[in-house]
C-alpha cells in the first residue's frame, strides 16, 4: 500500500497543480491529459463516477471551430446530480437512478458549452446529496463507492460535492461544478484545499438538477484558483424562465474575473467571526488575518452571535421541501426510472438494501416522508424564522452593526477519518449555515494546513455580493502565495509534517 501511495504521489506531482496557471494547449490536449489523470488517479480516489465518451469529440469540435470562449476548451467535471445531454445517467449516486439518462442539458451545462467548456464526465458525491441519513459517510454513494481525500486516502473529502473537490485538488481538472444546500460546496472545497463558491440562491439555474431544497439549493464553482472560480461563475450565472428564483440573475451577473483586484482589501472593514472560529484552526486563522491586515484591511472583532433559531428551524424546512421537490424532479424525468416519489425511493432502498444500505440506513428519508407538504403552516413558519435569523437578522444585521463589507472565518475543521462504523465524525464549525439558510454567497479559499491537512478561509457577504467576495478572496490568495499540493498519502501519518513527530524524540 505504501508503494501504491508513493507512485500516486509521483503521478500527481506531474499533473496540473492547484494554484498554478494553466498552460496554453489545445482543447484535445487538455482533455486527453485529464482523461489520463482520471485513469491514473481515480482508482485510489473514486472521485469520478463516469467519463463522457464524447469528451474527445467535444474537444475536437472546439479546436476545429477555433472556438475561443471564456473557458476555451477547458475540461469541466459535473457533480452527478446535474444533467448533461449524452449517454451518461444522472444518478445522484443512487442505483434507483442508474437509468436516468434524460438526454438534456441543465441550463448551467448549456452555458458551459457555450463558453467553450468540454463536459468531461460526472463526479462522485454523497448519495442523494447527503440527505438520506444522519449516520451517513460523506463522499459515499452506491454508484461510486467512497470518495477519498487526496491529502490522505484514509481521510474524508467532506460532501456532498466530494468528487468535485477531490478531482480538482488532485489535479485531474482545474474546474468542476458542485451543488450546495448547506456546506456541500464549501466544506469539500476547504477540506480538499481548493476554492469553492456557493453563489446567491437564484444566480445560477437549478433546472434539471436533482434537488433537496428550492429555498437553499444552488450550483457553484469548485476550482484551483479564485480567478478560475470567477471565470466559471461568469459562464454559468444567468436567468432561467424555468427557475423563478433566477428572475433577477441577468441584472446581477457580470464578468467576475474582470473585476478581480489585487488591492481590493485596502481600506475595507472586514468582520472577524470569532463566534464561528476554533476547532483546531486558530493558528492558521491568525496567519490569514495577519495577511488581510497587511494588505490594508481593517479587522473588526465579532465575538457573539446567537444562531439557535437557525438550527431549530432549518431541518424541518429541508425535509419538507425535499419530499416535494424530489417528487417534482422524478415525475419530470423522461427516463425509464423505477421511482417517481420519495416513497418509491424508500421502497427501492428497502428492496435493494444490501447494495444501497450496507453502511447506513435512510432515517432522514423516512422523516421527510412524514412531512405534510409545502402548504403546512408549521413548514412556512419554520422557513420564515430560519431565513430571517440567517439573513436580515443575521448576515445583514452583522454587516450593518459592525460597519463591515464582509465577514471572514475558518470554513471547517480539517478532514476527519473515513469511518464506516460510526459515520461522519467531524466536530463541525464555521458559519456556513448562515449563508446557506439566507441564500447569500459564501466563498472559501485555501488558508493553511493543520497537521498536514488543508483548511479554508470563508468570505461571506450579502445577497448578490459575489463580485466583491471574489475580489477580496483573490487579493488574499495572491498575498498568501502558492498553496501546497496533495500527495495522496496512504495516511497523514506518512506525511513529512507528521511522520517525524511519531518517532521517538530521544
Amino acid at each position: 500500500m505504501r508503494k501504491v501511495a508513493a507512485a500516486l504521489a509521483i503521478a500527481i506531482c506531474s499533473s496540473s497543480a492547484v494554484g498554478q496557471a494553466p498552460r496554453v494547449a489545445t482543447s484535445e490536449q487538455m482533455t486527453r491529459e485529464a482523461l489520463a489523470a482520471i485513469q491514473r488517479l481515480n482508482p485510489a480516489l473514486h472521485a469520478v463516477i463516469a467519463v463522457d465518451p464524447t469528451a474527445i469529440e467535444q474537444a475536437r469540435r472546439i479546436d476545429s471551430a477555433g472556438q475561443r470562449g471564456p473557458l476555451a476548451g477547458e475540461p469541466v467535471l459535473l457533480k452527478d446530480n446535474i444533467e448533461a445531454a449524452g449517454p451518461l445517467p444522472t444518478t445522484a449516486g443512487s442505483l434507483a437512478l442508474a437509468n436516468n439518462v434524460t438526454n438534456r442539458d441543465a441550463p448551467l451545462v448549456a452555458r458551459l458549452r457555450a463558453a467553450g467548456a468540454v463536459i468531461l464526465g460526472k463526479t462522485n458525491l454523497s448519495e442523494w446529496a447527503n440527505i438520506r441519513s444522519n449516520h451517513s459517510i460523506s463522499g459515499w454513494s452506491a454508484v461510486g463507492g467512497q470518495t477519498r481525500n487526496p491529502w490522505a486516502l484514509d481521510r474524508n473529502p467532506c460532501g456532498s460535492s466530494s468528487g468535485s473537490g477531490a478531482a480538482v485538488a488532485a489535479g485531474i481538472v482545474r474546474m468542476a461544478i458542485g451543488t450546495e444546500t448547506d456546506g456541500s460546496v464549501t466544506c469539500p472545497a476547504a477540506i480538499n484545499g481548493i476554492v469553492g463558491l456557493k453563489p446567491t440562491v437564484g444566480l445560477v439555474s437549478r433546472t434539471h438538477i436533482v434537488p433537496i431544497s428550492h429555498s437553499q439549493d444552488t450550483a457553484g464553482p469548485m476550482t484551483a484558483t479564485v480567478r478560475e472560480a470567477a471565470m466559471l461563475l461568469s459562464a454559468i450565472a444567468g436567468s432561467d424562465p424555468a427557475d423563478p428564483a433566477t428572475a433577477e440573475a441577468d441584472r446581477h451577473k457580470t464578468d467576475y474575473a474582470a473585476l478581480l483586484d489585487v488591492n481590493s482589501l485596502k481600506g475595507k472593514r472586514i468582520g472577524v467571526m470569532r463566534f464561528a472560529s476554533g476547532f483546531g484552526t486558530d493558528a492558521a486563522f491568525a496567519t490569514a488575518l495577519a495577511v488581510l491586515k497587511e494588505r490594508g484591511a481593517t479587522l473588526v472583532e465579532i465575538k457573539k452571535f446567537d444562531d439557535g433559531a437557525i438550527g431549530k428551524n432549518e431541518g424541518p424546512v429541508l425535509l419538507t421541501e425535499f419530499k416535494a421537490d424530489l417528487a417534482k424532479y422524478l415525475k419530470g424525468s423522461p427516463a425509464p426510472i423505477p421511482v417517481r416519489s420519495l416513497a418509491d425511493v424508500i421502497a427501492f432502498d428497502n428492496a435493494h438494501a444490501r447494495a444501497e444500505m450496507p453502511l447506513f440506513g435512510q432515517d432522514t428519508f423516512e422523516d421527510a416522508q412524514k412531512t405534510r407538504g409545502l402548504d403546512d403552516p408549521a413548514y412556512k413558519k419554520a422557513r420564515e424564522i430560519s431565513f430571517r435569523a440567517a439573513g436580515p437578522n443575521g448576515i445583514d444585521a452583522l454587516l450593518k452593526q459592525y460597519n463591515v463589507v464582509a465577514l471572514v472565518g475558518p470554513t471547517m475543521p480539517p478532514a476527519w477519518l473515513v469511518d464506516p462504523v460510526n459515520g461522519d465524525q467531524s466536530s463541525g464549525g464555521g458559519a456556513g449555515s448562515l449563508a446557506a439558510v439566507a441564500g447569500y454567497p459564501h466563498l472559501t479559499v485555501p488558508m493553511g494546513l493543520v497537521k498536514g491537512l488543508p483548511v479554508g478561509l470563508s468570505f461571506i457577504g450579502p445577497k448578490w455580493s459575489e463580485a466583491r467576495l471574489l475580489s477580496l478572496g483573490y487579493a488574499y490568495e495572491q498575498a498568501r502565495g502558492p498553496f501546497p499540493r496533495p500527495k495522496l498519502y496512504r495516511t497523514i501519518d506518512d506525511s513529512l509534517e507528521i511522520a517525524p513527530a511519531l518517532l521517538p524524540q530521544r
